[in-house]
């Protein structure tokens, strides 16, 4: 089997795993018998199972995300237009870390706090790069940095303290409300 082939067999047996069983309760021993391969081919091509994970969320991201941008109504004004880009991309973050790497990895894993933040800086490099590509968005660099990456952390934070999905819709309808309009207005500036 070519290594494209390969890889991609281990990402689509990991991901059905992890969907299947928890992040938690699947090893790469039972990804490898699942993708039928040998466990040290999977860490020729992954170095850990947060990679894999990673690399399962990232290819979900991109997709997602060039859907958002591409079906988004750009006959708005800029500042509707932004707004409703980043709070589709936001609820996009929360649903990663609420359906796909599960509050029990988050909260109990070693490696959370680094794979978090590995996942988040990724998340803002492809929405930047996105939006950039897209041509949709003319903002300066800076700015459309200072829009992701602020909105990117309230969402963030938000998400890792609240106890209940009321909290959570509360939190999404407050930013949505008080705090994104904020941003969006000085980030246009």
């Amino acid at each position: 089997m070519e290594a494209d082939k390969v890889k991609a067999c281990i990402l689509d047996s990991a991901r059905e795993l992890f969907r299947r069983y928890g992040y938690n309760k699947t090893n790469v021993s039972e990804i490898a018998r699942d993708a039928k391969v040998a466990k040290a081919t999977i860490y020729k091509h992954f170095e850990s199972k947060e990679m894999i994970l990673h690399a399962i969320l990232m290819d979900y991201i991109r997709k997602t995300v060039k859907e958002i941008i591409t079906k988004s109504e750009r006959d708005l004004n800029l500042e509707t237009y932004l707004s409703n880009l980043i709070l589709r991309v936001s609820r996009l973050s929360y649903t990663i870390c609420n359906e796909f790497v599960g509050w029990d990895f988050i909260r109990e894993s070693a490696n959370a706090q680094e794979y978090l933040k590995t996942l988040s800086d990724d998340l803002e490099n492809l929405l930047i790069q996105s939006f950039q590509e897209s041509e949709l968005v003319t903002l300066p660099l800076e700015n459309l940095r200072f829009l992701v990456n602020s909105s990117k952390s309230i969402v963030f934070s938000f998400a890792f303290t609240s106890v209940s999905v009321a909290d959570v819709r509360k939190n999404f309808v407050a930013f949505q409300n008080e705090m994104l309009p904020f941003l969006v207005k000085a980030a246009i500036a």
